[in-house]
C-alpha cells in the first residue's frame, strides 16, 4: 500500500442511536470524519457473529455477520418497518450492553421479517442472488437452528443426529423452513447494509481493514469442517489454543494436502468485503508451542509460509498485514506487511530504533492500554525521559498522546494507524480489552456522540499532510 494514515475504531464503538455502532447513517458520518481529516484507512474489528464473550475474535462463523450491527432506520428505508415505531436504545451511553441491544433489536427484526415475506416478490431477485453467492449460508442457518433446539449448548453436546448432520444429513428440516428462512433473511439484510457502507467508504477513498478472527470451537466452521482442525474421533479438541475463547487448533498439515481449501473459502469471502486484512501470527505461534509434542516448530513455520504463499497467489489484489511476519520470512518476500506497536517499546533507546518502511505502525492496539493510560502509569523519571526525547525530535505538543501520534505519523512506516482513543487522549476509561481476563467491560467501550472526537481527528490533519500521508 502507498504511504497513508488510518484510524483504528471498532464498529461497535461508533456513536449510534440503537445502543451499538452499526451499519447506519452514523457510520456514514464516521467515514466522513475520518476522510475529512486526511485519513485513508479505517480499521474495524471483525463483524462476524459473536459468542458469549462479546469478543469480535470469539466468532461463531468466519462468514456470518452479527445481526446486532443491522441498523433499524435502514429497514424503514426498505419498507420493512415504520419510522414512527422505532425508539432509541442507550443512545448516549459510553458502553455497549449487548444483551439489552440484542433483545431490543430482535423484536424489530421479527417484525421486519414478516413484512419481508409479505413483500417477497420485490426482494426475490436480490435475495436469491445473495443465497446463491453466500456458499456458507445454508450451513450457518442449520447450525443456528440446531443451536436453538439444543438450548444454545456447544455442538459437541448435541444429540448425535444434530452433531453429525454435516456428515450424514439425517435430520428432516421441513418443519423448520420458516426459521431457516429467518436466519438467511438476517444475513441478507446485514450484507446489504454492509455493502452500502463499503461502497460509501470507497467513494470517500477510504480503505476498510478487518482482522481475521480465529473461530471458536463452538462454531459453524468447526461443526461443518471438523477434519480441518485437530479434533479426536469424537469431535473433541486435542488442544485448545486459548482458555478464554476456546478456539481450536487448525490442522495445517491436512489443510496443506487439500490446498488450504478451508482458507481459500475464508479469504474469498473476506476479500469480497475488505481490501486488507490483518492476521495475528503470534497467536498461532504461541498456541502451537503449547502443543509442541504434536507439531515441530520449523515444520509449522513452513506450513504457515505455504498458507501465505497460497493467499498471495490466489488473491493477488488482496493485501495481508501479518503480525509477526518476520518470524516466517526475514526478507518479507511475500509482499505482505509486518506490525510494529510503539507502546511495546516505550523506552527512549527503543523509540530511537528505526521503523521498517514495509510495516504498519500503531501507537497502541485493541489489546493494549491506551497511550495516556500507560504514560500516567510510568514513574516520573520515565515520563520525563520520554518527553525530553520527543521534544528533541521537534514534538512540542502539550499532551503526550499528541506527541506520540505526531511522532508515529512522521515515521518511515508505509502505514500508520492511530487508535481513536490515542487520538483523543483517553485513559483507562477507553481500554478496549484486557487479554486473557474475563472483564465485563471488555469490548464494550464506545463513543457517546460526535461532539468532541471529530475535532481531535482534525487536529491531526496538518501532521498527516506534512508527513506525506
Amino acid at each position: 500500500m502507498e504511504r497513508c494514515a488510518g484510524v483504528l475504531c471498532p464498529m461497535f464503538s461508533v456513536p449510534a442511536n440503537q445502543g451499538i455502532g452499526d451499519l447506519g447513517q452514523k457510520t456514514v458520518r464516521m467515514i466522513d470524519c475520518i476522510a475529512d481529516a486526511g485519513y485513508r484507512v479505517w480499521q474495524i474489528l471483525p463483524l462476524q457473529a459473536k459468542g458469549r464473550s462479546h469478543s469480535p475474535y470469539h466468532a461463531l462463523s468466519s462468514f456470518a455477520g452479527d445481526p446486532i450491527y443491522i441498523n433499524l432506520d435502514r429497514l424503514c428505508e426498505m419498507g420493512l418497518l415504520t419510522q414512527s415505531s422505532i425508539t432509541n436504545c442507550n443512545k448516549f451511553k459510553d458502553r455497549v450492553d449487548y444483551e439489552t441491544v440484542r433483545v431490543f433489536k430482535n423484536e424489530y427484526f421479527r417484525r421486519a421479517f414478516k413484512a419481508f415475506k409479505k413483500n417477497y416478490d420485490s426482494f426475490k431477485e436480490d435475495f436469491e442472488y445473495f443465497e446463491k453467492t453466500a456458499f456458507w449460508l445454508e450451513d450457518w442457518a442449520v447450525y443456528q437452528l440446531f443451536r436453538s433446539l439444543n438450548s444454545e449448548r456447544p455442538w459437541i453436546e448435541w444429540d448425535e443426529e444434530y452433531r453429525n448432520y454435516p456428515l450424514y444429513k439425517e435430520v428432516d428440516l421441513s418443519e423448520y423452513e420458516d426459521e431457516l428462512f429467518y436466519t438467511k433473511f438476517l444475513q441478507f439484510i446485514f450484507y446489504k447494509q454492509f455493502d452500502d457502507i463499503v461502497m460509501y467508504a470507497h467513494a470517500r477513498e477510504i480503505t476498510l481493514i478487518s482482522d481475521v478472527a480465529f473461530v471458536n470451537y463452538d462454531s459453524a466452521d468447526v461443526w461443518t469442517n471438523r477434519f480441518d482442525f485437530l479434533l479426536d474421533e469424537n469431535g473433541n479438541p486435542k488442544a485448545l489454543n486459548n482458555c478464554t475463547y476456546h478456539m481450536p487448533i487448525h490442522d495445517f498439515k491436512r489443510q496443506l494436502i487439500d490446498g488450504f481449501s478451508f482458507w481459500k473459502k475464508r479469504i474469498r469471502w473476506l476479500s469480497r468485503c475488505f481490501d486488507v486484512a490483518k492476521i495475528d501470527y503470534y497467536t498461532i505461534i504461541n498456541d502451537y508451542l503449547k502443543i509442541d509434542e504434536m507439531v515441530d516448530y520449523e515444520e509449522f513455520k513452513d506450513l504457515i509460509h505455504s498458507l501465505l504463499i497460497m493467499i498471495k497467489h490466489e488473491f493477488p489484489g488482496f493485501h495481508l498485514i501479518v503480525e509477526g511476519l518476520e518470524k516466517i520470512c526475514d526478507d518479507f518476500e511475500l509482499g505482505m506487511t509486518n506490525v510494529d506497536v510503539l507502546l511495546d517499546r516505550m523506552k527512549v533507546k527503543e523509540l530511537k530504533k528505526s521503523v521498517r518502511k514495509d510495516s504498519v505502525l500503531y501507537t497502541s492496539t485493541q489489546n493494549h492500554e491506551t497511550i495516556n493510560q500507560a504514560y500516567y502509569g510510568y514513574d516520573n523519571n520515565h515520563r520525563i525521559s520520554l518527553r525530553r526525547f520527543l521534544k528533541k525530535q521537534g514534538y512540542t505538543e502539550r499532551n503526550f498522546n499528541d506527541m506520540i501520534c505526531h511522532f508515529a505519523l512522521d515515521s518511515a512506516a508505509d502505514i500508520c494507524i492511530l487508535p481513536i482513543w490515542d487520538i483523543c487522549g483517553y485513559k483507562e476509561e477507553a481500554r478496549l480489552n484486557k487479554p486473557n481476563e474475563e472483564d465485563e467491560l471488555n469490548w464494550t467501550w464506545k463513543l457517546k456522540d460526535f461532539k468532541n472526537f471529530p475535532k481531535d481527528l482534525m487536529k491531526t490533519k496538518e501532521w498527516i499532510q506534512k508527513a506525506g500521508r
